[in-house]
């Protein structure tokens, strides 16, 4: 089997395009809306996004590849026209290159580390499209090509049943929510009213200068760390022991508080679980409940749709999307009997328990879908 530069076979297509000139409708991508591996997982418009500077056209023939922390993996096979963030770089291939061969080879482990040793830039390594366009690809015939992308995509759809049931259990918690208080806008229980300073010891955000970066240390969590419901450590950047110790006299997060993304995507909320130590930078909020709440239960009332709904209109009014500390501490909540907010939390408990579980199956699929990628590009499929 021949293999060939990208470029030989494929087009790095840096249309340029001015936001102001597209219908306000236009579909907008920027890297918050694409997941570790690929996966869109919303979109915006141009209008809501109130998009400034030049952007980049892209297609349903394209293969966009993001070019900033390539480490990410994401590269993604989008079946809409918009336009895209530029750390996002949309390829057109050629006659000879299936679309579908490219995303799944690009996205391959061991392609992801190829392009994250090839980066430049310490805080934001970012790839350049002259290095992308150099990537080796091993070219088969296009019908070779094509059954080879079929069999991933066919693996791949496997896996994404089983993000389905993480979905799922993810609602299931939202459900139980909802039967045990109610509509927290109508408040059908009468419960009290409060806000969020009200329940809260401390509401504060992260690091608001630029921490300097190191190799290895403490995690270094932002907006983009802070899942629905759970923290990922995985993608993080790193600071050392000083920086740490500097950037902690601001706040040292601890078990049983919350954290909450305050730019790019509004309002994911997750909680502190275990003792694991970590330093914050603006993007991220963190607030500490008090007596009156139960963690579990203010980390479902903040992830609720209702308090979701009012983060993102409130950050949406800054010239720039971002939540500031004050609209935090003035969010509304209703305040139960703290025993009933105990009984949801140990049903949440439970709820997360199988989700662990099915977790750790998804986990292993992954590995499992890696392997195969691994023998599809080698010629053992």
């Amino acid at each position: 089997m021949k293999t060939v530069a990208l470029g030989e076979v494929a087009t790095i297509d840096r249309r340029g395009v001015d936001p102001g000139s597209l219908p306000p409708q236009t579909a907008y991508l920027g890297l918050e809306h694409i997941e570790r591996g690929g996966r869109i997982i919303g979109r915006g418009t141009v209008g809501e996004a109130e998009l400034a500077s030049t952007k980049f056209h892209f297609s349903e023939r394209h293969v966009l590849f993001g070019k900033l922390r390539p480490n990410l993996g994401k590269v993604s096979r989008p079946d809409f026209d918009g336009v895209c963030s530029t750390d996002i770089l949309p390829i057109r291939p050629g006659n000879n290159l299936d679309k579908d061969y490219l995303a799944h080879y690009l996205s391959q482990p061991s392609m992801v580390r190829f392009a994250a040793s090839r980066t430049s830039g310490a805080n934001l390594p970012r790839l350049s499209p002259a290095v992308l366009s150099q990537f080796p690809i091993p070219l088969p015939p296009l019908p070779e090509q094509r059954r080879i992308a079929a069999i991933l995509d066919h693996a791949d759809a496997l896996r994404a049943k089983r993000r389905q049931v993480l979905a799922q259990l993810d609602s299931l918690t939202q459900s139980i929510f909802h039967d045990m208080f109610g509509d927290l806008k109508t408040n059908p229980h009468g419960y009290d009213l409060a806000t969020v300073g009200d329940v809260s010891e401390r509401v504060t955000d992260g690091e608001h200068k630029t921490p300097r970066r190191s190799a290895s240390g403490f995690p270094l969590l932002s907006a983009r760390n802070i899942r629905d419901g759970w923290i990922d450590f995985e993608n993080t950047d790193f600071i050392d022991a000083d920086e740490y110790a500097g950037l902690s006299r601001r706040i040292e997060p601890r078990e049983g508080d919350l954290l909450i993304s305050c730019s790019g995507t509004i309002g994911r909320v997750a909680q502190v679980r275990g003792r694991s130590r970590f330093a914050m930078v603006r993007s991220a909020a963190l607030v500490r409940p008090g007596q009156a709440v139960d963690p579990t239960f203010l980390e479902r009332t903040l992830a609720s749709p209702a308090l979701r709904s009012i983060m993102v209109s409130q950050a949406n009014s800054s010239a720039q999307a971002n939540l500031f500390q004050n609209q935090i501490r003035r969010l509304p909540v209703v305040v139960p009997p703290l025993g009933l907010q105990r009984e949801f939390a140990g049903r949440a408990c439970r709820v997360a328990a199988l989700r662990a579980t099915a977790a750790s199956a998804f986990a292993a699929d992954g590995e499992l879908f890696a392997s195969l990628q691994s023998r599809a590009f080698d010629g053992r499929l």
